[in-house]
């Protein structure tokens, strides 16, 4: 058995003799795999990162989430459009949507209202900008915000708009960074709120979804919705107000007024045409199901639903971001997909170069091979010493590019912006093809060596 082992372990000091005599030539057969290998692992990198970004904006936007936004429409003197909406009038969304979707939707899991508005902290005459957020507890579950200290708002404060706050991390580091934060105070549009929670800070980056109320919660100041009403912004005042107006007469279309989106606008000479006019009460409604199973079905009925309390006005719209996500995330997997089928080509091309040169080095040493047949080799040992000549040189470049397919993956990640994540699961797939090939196109070369006559090879010149 060691006779047997030792026999073919010559053979492969025979190919290894071969490469470094022939260092040049090696080199140049191998750049075909390095090249293969870096690729693929760092497509593989790239796709990965992609997959982990997706799963990260998942968490933020929120499991089976859906958003209704409101439709902000704007002024306009149009007499023709205002006679199309006539007797159609809408408050927008409001508390009492809220409330309607709780009690008649059974899927709804958790629900939350949200306003918010861009703004300026104070603490200590050192001001930050900041964003001004009134929601429910539900709210932090949603998007499953993590409290890093503090609590959440609790039954009282909720209900009675108390003056209360929890801040993003930003938020903590830029006021708060040598004291404890809980139970400082923060003034905000004159007022002062009391620090009760600190979320803990993100660095996960959230684009596409900035129109429909999701972010990056690091600059955010989430207060009670009942305090953001009670003490900032309440729209349905104002919208109550237009309402008493109307049903007073105090426009008329025969005047030059006119509707739009279910709003009543005058269109007297003071008013400013194609401004933007926003009645709702709410910026957004966040509403969670049960299932993913639940999405679509909830969400035609809460257009259904909204549409009808809105008599009939469509001036909202309703987006379900883990299903847009899902839907990047298969666009982003077939370019992968392409990206690694590309990547793999060069892969069998390195493949079909050592087979090239494995063929012309049969060639070159036909007398090399009758010669050693003469001397007693078998034909087994022919074919160890040209396959392992193969597999040596894709091993070989397989190491090379797995190091550079790491490098690459690194620096497309620091130059590009684009998170990559080299996996063990990557290195193996790349590694194991590269000595595949190494196999499949190295013993096509070594069979045709062993073929050889030993006296014709002897004669060959």
């Amino acid at each position: 058995m060691i006779r047997f082992i030792y026999r073919y372990f010559h053979d492969v000091e025979i190919a290894i003799e071969s490469i470094v005599s022939n260092k040049l030539k090696s080199f140049l057969t191998a750049l075909g795999i390095i090249f293969g290998v870096a690729a693929v692992i760092a497509m593989l990198a790239i796709g990965k990162g992609a997959k982990q970004e997706i799963m990260e904006q998942m968490k933020m936007v929120g499991v089976n989430n859906i958003i209704i936004n409101p439709i902000i429409t704007e002024k306009t003197s149009s007499e023709e459009e205002g006679q199309k909406q006539t007797g159609k009038f809408s408050r927008g969304l409001n508390l009492l949507d809220v409330e309607a979707i709780k009690e008649v939707v059974p899927s709804v899991k958790r629900i939350s209202p949200e306003i918010s508005f861009n703004t300026s902290a104070m603490v200590s005459g050192l001001k930050y900008n900041a964003k001004l957020v009134g929601v429910s507890n539900d709210y932090f579950h949603l998007y499953n915000l993590p409290l890093i200290e503090g609590a959440l708002f609790n039954e009282y404060q909720e209900e009675k708009g108390v003056q209360v706050c929890i801040i993003g991390g930003n938020i903590r580091t830029q006021f708060f960074s040598k004291v404890n934060p809980i139970n400082q105070y923060i003034k905000v549009n004159g007022i002062w709120l009391k620090v009760i929670g600190v979320l803990n800070k993100t660095t996960v980056s959230l684009t596409g979804f900035e129109d429909k109320g999701v972010n990056v919660y690091n600059d955010n100041i989430y207060i009670p919705i009942q305090t953001m009403l009670l003490r900032y912004q309440n729209r349905a005042l104002l919208n109550t107000k237009l309402v008493s107006e109307v049903s007073e007469g105090s426009f008329f279309f025969g005047m030059g007024g006119g509707r739009r989106g279910g709003v009543v606008i005058a269109s007297s000479s003071d008013a400013k045409s194609n401004q933007e006019t926003n009645y709702n009460q709410l910026d957004r409604i966040v509403v969670q199901v049960h299932e993913t199973e639940q999405l679509n079905s909830t969400t035609e009925v809460l257009s259904k639903m909204l549409e009808r309390r809105h008599t009939g006005v469509k001036d909202f719209e309703i987006t379900v971001p883990e299903l847009l996500l899902k839907q990047q995330q298969r666009t982003k997997d077939i370019f992968n997909i392409v990206l690694g089928a590309i990547a793999s080509i060069s892969l069998i091309v390195g493949g079909i170069g050592i087979m090239n040169i494995m063929f012309a080095s049969v060639m070159e040493r036909i007398k090399e091979i009758g010669t050693r047949m003469a001397l007693g080799a078998k034909k087994m040992d022919i074919i160890v010493q040209f396959l392992s000549e193969a597999v040596l040189i894709s091993v070989t470049g397989g190491f090379i590019g797995v190091f550079l397919g790491v490098i690459m993956a690194k620096l497309i990640e620091y130059l590009a912006g684009i998170e990559t994540i080299v996996s063990f699961f990557s290195i193996f797939i790349a590694f194991g093809v590269s000595v595949s090939v190494g196999v499949i196109f190295g013993y096509s070369p070594a069979k045709k060596a062993s073929e050889k006559d030993p006296i014709e090879s002897l004669r060959y010149e």
